[in-house]
């Protein structure tokens, strides 16, 4: 008889209780093991490991057990995973449909004692993925109710913890002045009013050696005493909460808390901050301003310079070598559309928001089951923040955007990472956070183009339509010649070209149904463009073919 290993897997999500002597772990083990044993007859055999993750959410697969029992099963040391209930595995319809994939691949069965299902039949995996849909509904609505508390909390004034603005020290639901780093919030404001530049601000601030006062976490951990960032200034100078209030999405309500700037000082800021915002052009003809100056730099380090250049009433904007743009450099400068790079960074910084948990983990903060909620809250905020490109935000986080030839490296900064995800941070941890984009840089023509590994552009763009008019010809005279109306030698008379410009676009009207689909819509790979399609010397007649030739993912 072979003999079949049984991995057992327990998680209970939050730590009460698990200080008892016999605990919810050792009860879904034991009901584990005593159902592998009733299998012994089949050759079942628990393993001697023990996988158990206590106070962990279901909602994320970082969890120790989890992945230790992930590394066994890649190792081959496993072969039936036993669980009490399906979402002790997991709470996520997504994430179980990453885990069933892993089990397949490694030949390893799943079995959940109290509701026998078992994914090695399909009837099996329809069951467990309607009972993980309503699994996650149920979370799902769960986070809509303590969004719901939380806003209209707020709408009373109160404070939802989190890390406290610089100035103030959570007192219960509200908010209490620390009177010596209120002095320096003052001081910023005054200094900004003054100056009327956060650049010079901070490199201000820097040579008088004025440092982030070191406070204290709930914890113990001590944090500051570190320069201050634009990016921190920044946060400080548009921070309704120092003149009393408190914010919510695009909502601001009257705080129960003191204020530390007064109202006047608040609003002539802001007017001053609105003219001066980084990237942004004042003039009143200006279709929208470079979201990323001064934040792009190329892998030998050097800068691109926020460019424009115009055709009629359009305006084209550029992400430009600094060399190339004095027109210093030896013709390996980089020009990069900015809506394709600046779309790229939105849809990573977006994208790492809403993961928040991968995040925490790159903070090294460690995290309470009671906190999970609210940071999935904040995190869900900030995301839908970045994805409206507010420029405050995306640049507070953004340190410097790398441009390799097939990647973009996006360095984040970490207390802004920290404030926007509603935790706490130390001066430790200071390194940044690195994204990585598989964008790459490909030549069209003349242009420099920044695509995704499969062609197309990072950017959406409208259909082009000097394409679209090539295919609606190409059809049109085949029409015609197909009817015997006109020869090809009098199409080309009558549409004064040559012969063989007829014949190369004719045979477009035979073009591949997923590549004409592609340009009508507007995501055709950047490597099509009409000059390619009428002068391509050799169109392949088989689809699959074309396809290659086009350099278009099968």
């Amino acid at each position: 008889m072979n003999r079949v290993r049984c991995a057992i897997y327990t998680r209970k999500s939050s730590e009460e209780g698990l200080e008892q002597a016999f605990n919810s772990l050792d009860a879904q083990r034991e009901a584990c093991a005593a159902y592998v044993l009733s299998q012994a007859s089949e050759g079942w055999n628990a393993l001697p490991d023990i996988y158990d993750d206590g106070g962990l959410s279901g909602g994320s697969l970082e969890r120790p057990a989890l992945q230790r029992l992930l590394a066994d099963i890649a190792a081959g040391k496993v072969d039936i995973i036993v669980v009490y209930k399906v979402d002790r595995l997991t709470r996520s319809l997504l994430d179980f449909a990453k885990l069933v994939e892993v089990f397949d691949k490694a030949g390893v069965s799943f079995v959940s004692i109290t509701q026998s299902f078992n994914t090695t039949t399909s009837m099996g995996r329809l069951t467990l993925n309607m009972l993980l849909s309503f699994a996650q509904f149920e979370r799902e609505v769960t986070a809509e109710r303590i969004r719901d508390k939380i806003a209209a909390s707020k709408a009373k004034g109160m404070w939802m913890g989190g890390l406290p603005p610089l100035g103030y020290r959570p007192d219960g639901r509200t908010l209490t002045i620390v009177e010596a780093h209120a002095a320096i919030v003052r001081d910023i404001y005054q200094r900004y009013l003054d100056i009327g530049n956060v650049r010079l601000l901070v490199d201000q601030l820097d040579a008088e050696r004025i440092r982030t006062p070191v406070r204290q976490m709930a914890n113990g951990r001590s944090f500051g005493g570190a320069t201050f960032s634009r990016g921190q200034v920044y946060a400080i100078l548009k921070n309704p909460i120092y003149i009393g209030e408190i914010p919510h999405r695009d909502k601001r309500h009257k705080g129960l808390h003191a204020p530390i700037i007064d109202g006047q000082v608040w609003e002539a800021t802001q007017t001053l901050l609105a003219g001066h915002v980084p990237g942004l052009r004042r003039k009143s003809n200006t279709a929208s301003g470079s979201l990323l100056a001064g934040l792009i730099v190329d892998d030998a380090s050097e800068k691109l310079i926020a460019a424009h250049a115009c055709k009629g009433k359009v305006r084209y904007r550029y992400y430009v070598s600094q060399s190339a743009h004095h027109g210093t450099c030896d013709g390996k400068g980089l020009r990069i559309p900015a809506r394709e790079i600046e779309t790229a960074t939105i849809e990573a910084l977006a994208a790492a928001f809403d993961d928040p948990m991968s995040l925490l983990a790159h903070l090294g903060i460690p995290l309470a089951p009671a906190d999970v909620e609210r940071i999935f809250c904040a995190a869900s905020v900030a995301a839908a923040t970045i994805r409206r490109r507010e420029p405050q935000m995306v640049r507070a986080l953004v340190a410097q955007i790398i441009v390799h030839p097939a990647t973009l490296q996006i360095e984040l900064n970490t207390i802004a990472v920290a404030e926007n995800l509603s935790v706490e941070t130390t001066a430790e941890a200071d390194a940044p956070i690195t994204l990585t984009c598989p964008v790459r840089i490909t030549r069209t023509g003349h242009r420099l183009r920044l695509v995704q590994n499969d062609g197309r552009s990072v950017a959406a763009a409208p259909p082009d339509a000097s394409m679209i008019r090539l295919l609606v010809k190409a059809h049109g005279w085949w029409g015609q010649l197909q009817r015997g109306e006109i020869t090809i030698t009098e199409l080309a008379d009558a549409e004064g070209v040559m012969k063989s410009y007829v014949t190369r676009v004719v045979r477009l009207a035979f073009l591949a149904p997923s590549v004409v689909d592609d340009v009508l819509a507007g995501r055709q790979v950047a490597t099509i463009d009409a000059k390619r399609l009428a002068f391509t010397a050799k169109l392949p007649t088989c689809w699959t073919e074309q396809r290659r030739h086009f350099e278009i993912s099968l």
